[in-house]
């Protein structure tokens, strides 16, 4: 290949990198960030919970975890400097795990709703399981929340990001469908959708990790080594509801 086109080629390369960061304000301004931490607020709590009358309380067991949050979907570089001895990372997926009523599916909701509002390319539709297996039981495929091939012309993939939520709760037999094969196929798939997509596949859960290792083990050692592509962050204490 002539050396013109290589440069060619480059430029291009470069000008579709520039132009995915335009999508991302800067949060290491810390003004930018305050704004963005009062309009996620606001969102909580006349959107996420308003219908409840309930409001988002913010206290030693959340603050940090929400700032990781803002800077991580905003691909700020100091996401990765919040929780220094856990080495989390911007490319990762995120698998939040804790207690029941520690306020893990309620983050991903509001979090859902702030990207969407801000037209933020990290954003992602959230999913239960009872949903996905309602989807198999209809479709008998989990296409569109993995590869989403169907709706389009010679198989081209368009996968989304998605949060699939309570992972592991209801691992028993659903209308004949079992839960837990369904959720590794999931994982197995949006696994390989993050490594050629770059399209996130974030859990929530009220397992411990060993528990997860446990509970999906598929005698390769295959979803477990997975695991190592997601930051995992546990969400302390007690239940807030």
């Amino acid at each position: 290949m002539e050396p013109q086109r290589l440069n060619e080629i480059w430029r291009h390369i470069q000008n579709d990198y520039r132009s995915s960061r335009v999508h991302f304000e800067d949060l290491s301004n810390e003004a930018v960030f305050n704004q963005h931490a009062s309009l996620l607020i606001t969102i909580a709590n006349s959107i996420v919970l308003e219908p409840q009358r309930r409001k988002f309380v913010i206290d030693e067991r959340n603050k940090e975890l929400l700032r990781f949050l803002l800077y991580y979907f905003n691909d700020c570089q100091l996401a990765e400097q919040v929780f220094p001895n856990k080495r989390y990372k911007l490319h990762k997926n995120l698998l939040i795990h804790g207690n029941v009523g520690t306020g893990k599916t309620l983050i991903m909701q509001i979090f859902a709703e702030y990207l969407r509002y801000t037209n933020n390319p990290k954003a992602f539709q959230n999913l239960s399981v009872t949903q996905m297996v309602n989807y198999y039981t209809i479709h008998n495929n989990l296409d569109r929340y993995t590869y989403n091939e169907e709706s389009n012309k010679g198989f081209k993939a368009e996968p989304v990001n998605i949060c699939l939520n309570d992972i592991g709760v209801e691992s028993k037999t659903y209308f004949g469908m079992d839960t837990k094969l369904l959720t590794n196929e999931f994982l197995h798939a949006r696994n390989e959708i993050w490594v050629q997509y770059g399209k996130y596949g974030h859990l929530t859960t009220n397992l411990t990790i060993e528990q997860l290792k446990s509970e999906f083990h598929d005698g390769f050692g295959r979803l477990i080594d997975r695991f190592k592509t997601y930051n995992v962050i546990e969400m302390a204490g007690s239940s807030r509801r």
